[in-house]
C-alpha cells in the first residue's frame, strides 16, 4: 500500500480522498492556493504546502509546484482527484518520470480519451455506437458550419477537450451558429487551453447515463452499475442516481458490455466513467469517457457498498481488483444532489460569500455528506461554486427520494445565495418523482421549478420576533436591573418589533407574560413561548410554540436579518431600518452592473444604437462560465463603461442605458 499521499485538489473532493486514505493508514498532504491556506481539506489533511496564488493557473493547475511540492513532502504518490490536472497526459507522464505513482490512468489512455474527436474515432473502430456528427481535424468556421448544416439543426457544439458542462453550446438555428460557436471556442480556450471543438446532432429528449468503469494492471476490468445524470443545468449535473430508472437487464448488459469495451480499447487502469446519450427509442450513443472519478461516484458507492477511492488507491498500488463482475452486487437506489452557491432564480449565477450558517442533517446509512467547506468558510470567486453534496439511500427508488426531500429540508444556508430551496422543488416535481427524465426536464418544468416568490407566512414572522425575544431574554445578566423579561411596577412591559421582508414591513405588538409573550400581528393575537435548543446565542435551534402548537424551528441572525428555516422554507426578515429607502432602481436608471466579479471577454453591441430587449451587450467570465449581459428592454446604447479583458468587480457599472420610454 502507498504510504504517503499527495493530494493534487480542494474542495469535497480532496475531503472526502484524504478520509479514505487515514482509514487505510496512509499520511496525506494537502497542496493549496494562498485562499485555501485555511479550507477544510488542508484541515483534514496531516500537512498542507502552499503552492501558489489566489487562482487555479497561479497554483492547482501549476503541474511544476505541485511536482516540487510532493518532493518537499517525500510522497509517493500523487492523487489529482477530479477537475484541474487529472485529465492532464503530461502531468501523468511528469509524475511517472519523477518517480511518483500516479493514482489514475495511464498517460497513453487519457491522451486516448482527452480529445472527444479522437475518442469517438477510437470508440468507432471498437465498435460503441457513436452519436451523428463532426469530430475531424478541421476547425473552420465554415466547415463547421457545413457539418452542422449537413446533421440538421438543432445540432450541439462541444469543446473537444471539455467536461462539465464548459464550452458546450445547442445551437436550433442556422443564423444562430456563428455566435454559438465563438462563445464556445472562447469558453473552451479559458476552461481547457484547446478551442477545438466537435458537432454533433442533438438528441431530443435525450437522457445522460454513464457506466461507473474500473480496471487494473493485470487485464482485469469490470463497471459498477450505471448511473442517470439527465437532470441538468447549463450542460451541468444538478440530480444523479444510481441505478437508472427503468433501465432494463438488457440494456444494462449491452451499456455495460460497450463501457467496458471502451476502457479495453485504450488500455485503461483505474477508475473512468463512460457517459452516453440514450435516445427515447432506447438506442444509446458513445458521448465521451472521463478518465478520472467523478463528481456523483457517491450514487455507486452506495448501491454497491464499496469505497471507490480505496480502490482507485489499491489499484495505483499494483493490487488486482477485489472482485470481478459477477460479484459485485447492486443494492436499493442512491440519488445525489449538488448543493451549490448560486442564484437559480437569475439563472443560476454563481454566488460568492460567507457561510455564517451551514447546517446538515445527521449522516446515516441512509444519509452521505460530502461538504469541502464548514461553516466559517468562504465561497471565492475563484473556484468552482459547490458547497456540498447531499447523497441518499434506500431500498426503493420512491424511499430514497423521501429521504431526499427530508434531508433537503434539513439543509439551512445563511450568509451566501444556494439552491438548496430549488433542489427541493426539483425533488418535488411530478417528472423527477414519475421518472419522466431527460436534459430538458428543467427547462420545460420552468413554472414549476420556478414560481412567484411566495410572502413569509405568519408563522415565520412570529418565529423570527420570539427569537429576538428568547435571545434577549437569555442574555441578560443575573441583576435584576439588567433582566428583560418586561416585567414593570404597574403591570407587564409592552413594545413593538417591526420587522421587513422585501417590502413589505409589519409592526408586531408585544405584551410580556410571566411565561412568554402575547405577540399581534395584523391585528391576530398569538400566545407565543420560545426557547434555544443550545446554550450558545450563535446556534440556530428553537424550540417555539404558538397557541399551543410546538415546533422546532431553525432562526440565524446574520447582521440585522433573521433568517427563519420553517417547514422546509427559508425566509429572510430584516430589522426594519427607518432610513430604508426601498428597492434600488431598477434599469431604467441607465445602469447595468456586473451581477459577480469577473473578466470582461467581449462587447457585442455598437455604443450609440437602438437595442431591442434580450439583445447582447457583452460578455463577462466568471468561475470558468461565460455570462451574456442582454437589454432588460428596448433603449438606447449610449456607452460602456469597460473594455475587453478588464477585470470587475460585483455591482460595477458596465454600461450606460437609456431605456425607451413608457407609452
Amino acid at each position: 500500500m502507498l504510504q504517503r499521499l499527495l493530494i493534487a485538489n480542494r474542495g469535497e473532493i480532496a475531503c472526502r480522498i484524504a478520509r479514505t486514505a487515514r482509514r487505510l493508514g496512509i499520511h496525506t498532504i494537502a497542496v493549496c492556493s494562498e485562499a485555501d491556506a485555511a479550507a477544510l481539506h488542508v484541515r483534514s489533511c496531516d500537512e498542507a504546502i502552499v503552492i501558489g496564488g489566489h487562482t487555479p493557473a497561479e497554483s492547482y493547475l501549476r503541474a511544476d509546484r505541485i511536482l516540487e511540492a510532493a518532493r518537499a513532502g517525500a510522497a509517493d504518490a500523487i492523487h489529482p482527484g477530479y477537475g484541474f490536472l487529472s485529465e492532464n497526459a503530461d502531468f501523468a507522464q511528469a509524475c511517472a518520470d519523477a518517480g511518483l505513482v500516479f493514482v489514475g490512468p495511464p498517460p497513453a489512455a487519457i491522451r486516448a480519451m482527452g480529445s472527444k474527436s479522437e475518442a469517438k474515432t477510437l470508440m468507432a473502430r471498437a465498435g460503441v455506437p457513436l452519436t451523428p456528427g463532426y469530430h475531424g481535424a478541421g476547425q473552420e468556421a465554415r466547415r463547421l458550419r457545413q457539418a452542422a448544416d449537413e446533421l440538421g439543426y438543432p445540432v450541439l457544439i462541444k469543446a473537444s477537450a471539455g467536461g462539465g458542462g464548459r464550452g458546450m453550446r445547442r445551437v436550433d438555428r442556422p443564423e444562430d451558429f456563428a455566435a454559438a460557436l465563438a462563445s464556445c471556442q472562447r469558453e473552451a480556450a479559458a476552461a481547457f487551453g484547446d478551442d477545438r471543438v466537435l458537432v454533433e446532432r442533438y438528441v431530443l429528449r435525450p437522457r445522460h447515463i454513464e457506466l461507473q468503469v474500473f480496471a487494473d494492471a493485470h487485464g482485469h476490468c469490470l463497471h459498477l452499475f450505471e448511473r442517470d445524470c439527465s437532470v441538468q443545468r447549463r450542460h451541468q449535473k444538478v440530480l444523479e442516481e444510481a441505478p437508472a430508472p427503468g433501465m432494463s437487464a438488457a440494456r444494462r448488459a449491452a451499456m455495460g458490455k460497450a463501457a467496458v469495451e471502451a476502457a479495453r480499447a485504450v488500455g485503461y487502469v483505474g477508475a473512468g466513467t463512460v457517459e452516453f446519450i440514450v435516445a427515447p427509442d432506447g438506442e444509446f450513443y458513445f458521448m465521451e469517457m472521463n478518465t478520472r472519478l467523478q463528481v456523483e461516484h457517491p450514487v455507486t458507492e452506495m448501491i454497491t457498498g464499496l469505497d471507490l477511492v480505496e480502490w482507485q488507491l489499491r489499484v495505483a498500488a499494483g493490487e488486482p481488483l477485489p472482485l470481478t463482475q459477477e460479484q459485485v452486487q447492486c443494492t436499493g437506489h442512491a440519488i445525489e444532489a449538488r448543493i451549490y452557491a448560486e442564484d437559480p432564480a437569475r439563472g443560476f449565477l454563481p454566488a460568492i460569500g460567507r457561510l455564517a450558517h451551514f447546517a446538515t442533517p445527521p449522516q446515516s446509512r441512509h444519509v452521505r455528506i460530502d461538504a469541502g467547506v464548514a461553516q466559517g468558510d468562504a465561497i471565492t470567486p475563484f473556484y468552482d461554486s459547490m458547497i456540498a453534496k447531499l447523497i441518499c439511500w434506500d431500498s426503493t427508488r420512491a424511499g430514497a427520494l423521501a429521504r431526499l426531500r427530508a434531508a433537503l429540508r434539513a439543509v439551512h444556508i445563511v450568509g451566501v445565495a444556494s439552491n438548496v430551496a430549488f433542489l427541493g422543488r426539483l425533488a418535488e416535481s411530478p417528472a423527477f418523482a414519475g421518472a419522466d427524465l431527460d436534459t430538458a426536464l428543467i427547462e420545460r418544468e420552468h413554472d414549476w421549478l420556478f414560481p412567484p416568490p411566495a410572502p413569509p407566512r405568519r408563522a415565520a414572522w412570529l418565529a423570527a420576533a420570539a427569537a429576538l425575544l428568547a435571545d434577549e431574554a437569555r442574555g441578560a445578566g443575573s441583576s435584576p436591573w439588567e433582566a428583560r423579561d418586561g416585567w414593570r411596577l404597574a403591570g407587564r412591559g409592552q413594545r413593538e418589533i417591526p420587522l421587513r421582508s422585501g417590502e413589505s414591513t409589519k409592526t408586531i405588538d408585544v405584551t410580556y407574560l410571566p411565561r412568554g409573550w402575547t405577540l399581534s400581528l395584523d391585528g391576530q393575537d398569538s400566545q407565543v413561548a420560545a426557547h434555544r435548543l443550545d446554550d450558545a446565542l450563535d446556534r440556530a435551534g428553537l424550540v417555539v410554540s404558538i397557541d399551543g402548537a410546538r415546533r422546532n424551528v431553525a432562526v440565524v441572525r446574520a447582521g440585522s436579518a433573521w433568517h427563519v428555516f420553517l417547514d422546509g422554507e427559508h425566509h429572510e426578515l430584516a430589522d426594519d431600518d427607518p432610513l430604508h429607502l426601498g428597492a434600488p432602481a431598477d434599469a431604467g436608471s441607465g445602469a447595468l452592473r456586473a451581477p459577480m466579479p469577473g473578466r470582461i471577454i467581449e462587447l457585442l453591441a455598437e455604443p450609440g444604437t437602438h437595442v431591442a430587449k434580450g439583445t447582447a451587450l457583452l460578455v463577462l467570465e466568471a468561475m470558468k462560465i461565460e455570462h451574456t449581459i442582454v437589454a432588460p428592454r428596448d433603449g438606447e446604447l449610449r456607452a460602456f463603461r469597460v473594455a475587453t479583458g478588464e477585470q470587475v468587480g460585483e455591482g460595477v457599472e458596465l454600461v450606460d442605458f437609456e431605456p425607451d420610454q413608457a407609452h
